[in-house]
């Protein structure tokens, strides 16, 4: 008999940008065990040690950051995973490629993560043999990984238009090969019909179920701003246009959170309790959130201001009303919501222009 896998309730530190502290990444167990999470995925665009250098071996004390954190997850119950992306591996898997990888998997596994991603995003994908050769690459993770549970990211993760803009036409039937001969059991990413995707449908998951071989995991990108046009924003807004009814339709459910890990709490407290109960109010789910996660003066001020700092953006601010901010929320700057505020505000969360491109 096949095990079916639990549904998989996760956030996925996957933005471009600033990345979070090593003491928000830690306390973050504390949140999602709290909130019906089950999963936590390390794969920051900007540690260079799993992305673009990856060749290069990390520092004996990122490692051992990395295996405090993962021992930390299991110990509050919450799968840790981390993602490697073999920054284009495929085109040569030599044995000089192979070696490499090899090193760096004996890397991972002295960090220990239940669950290995590997990940193929945000990279050239016009390659005619693109999903054989990522297939090659999969199978040679799998022989020599430790993990319990892999999670695969395809190259075309979207059916988004602007991943070709970017990244070349995508190859013909490039999904269905994939899904054809991957390992049933191990999970593949899917942000939907695009790369920040307003809603999930049913009918577009069947789809892509079917090309897939698998129901897709979802890979939300929100409350995530780290692109050119939301980098000066504050997603605080709940989850709306997800129904509990996906918990049937995919594999789980991973979000992408913004770059201020205290602030995105809000957002992603709605989404646990999407899953936990019958849907959400969206009416009254936001002031929920604020009185859980902060003290109350500090959740009336966030209430008040969420909407234009949702939907404004930094940008269009004046400088009075920045400094208006500033001293609005200066008292309550030891908490770490305000602390990621003030610093927002102060321009310290710039784009990333190596976001998608």
């Amino acid at each position: 008999m096949v095990k079916v896998k639990p549904f998989r309730l996760g956030v996925v530190e996957g933005f471009f940008g600033k990345s979070w502290s090593w003491d928000a990444r830690t306390q973050y167990a504390q949140f999602l065990s709290g909130n019906g999470f089950t999963t936590y995925l390390y794969a920051p665009k900007n540690d260079d040690y799993f992305r673009k250098q990856w060749k290069e071996p990390c520092p004996v004390s990122h490692l051992d950051a990395l295996t405090r954190l993962a021992a930390h997850y299991k110990g509050a119950g919450i799968e840790f995973a981390i993602g490697l992306s073999p920054f284009e591996l495929y085109l040569d898997f030599s044995s000089a490629g192979q070696d490499a990888l090899s090193r760096k998997l004996e890397e991972i596994n002295a960090i220990n993560p239940d669950i290995f991603c590997i990940l193929f995003d945000d990279m050239p994908g016009a390659v005619g043999n693109l999903a054989d050769e990522q297939l090659k690459i999969m199978d040679f993770v799998t022989r020599h990984s430790k993990a319990r549970d892999y999670i695969f990211c395809p190259t075309y993760y979207s059916d988004d238009p602007v991943l070709e803009t970017h990244f070349g036409k995508r190859p013909e039937n490039y999904l269905e090969e994939l899904g054809g001969q991957l390992d049933s059991r191990i999970n593949i990413f899917w942000t939907g019909p695009n790369v920040f995707s307003k809603e999930f449908t049913e009918d577009h998951l069947h789809e892509i179920t079917g090309k897939l071989s698998r129901k897709p995991l979802l890979w939300d990108n929100y409350p995530v701003n780290d692109s050119k046009n939301l980098a000066g924003k504050l997603h605080l807004a709940p989850f709306i246009n997800r129904s509990p009814a996906l918990k049937t339709l995919t594999q789980g459910h991973m979000a992408n959170p913004m770059n201020q890990a205290s602030l995105s709490q809000i957002a992603l407290y709605s989404l646990g309790k999407l899953y936990q109960e019958d849907g959400i109010n969206p009416e009254t789910i936001l002031e929920e959130a604020f009185s859980a996660l902060c003290p109350e003066k500090i959740g009336n001020l966030l209430l008040e201001d969420s909407v234009q700092f949702q939907e404004k953006g930094l940008d269009n601010f004046s400088e009075a009303e920045i400094e208006a901010l500033v001293t609005r929320y200066s008292p309550f700057q030891e908490h770490p919501m305000v602390a990621e505020l003030l610093d927002w505000l102060n321009g310290e969360y710039a784009f990333d222009p190596q976001c998608l491109t």
